[in-house]
């Protein structure tokens, strides 16, 4: 249990050191996902696109959830 709890401790200063991203307004999350679209429709739809405007919520250290 001791172990169980180290970890979690861990993890929590973890969460705490890195600063929060704020998330885009409504507006700029239209305008992402019609961007978003218009590239998947055309094909041009790639995991370096996706990261450019994802890539900064993912946690790091973690594998591509793409």
């Amino acid at each position: 249990m001791k172990e169980f709890e180290q970890e979690l401790e861990a993890m929590a200063q973890e969460l705490t050191q890195e600063p929060e991203v704020a998330l885009p307004s409504l507006e700029e999350q239209k305008a992402i996902a019609a961007e978003l679209r218009r590239l998947e429709e055309e094909g041009k739809l790639t995991p370096e696109i996706l990261e450019h405007y994802f890539g900064k919520f993912s946690e790091k250290g973690t594998t591509p959830i793409h």
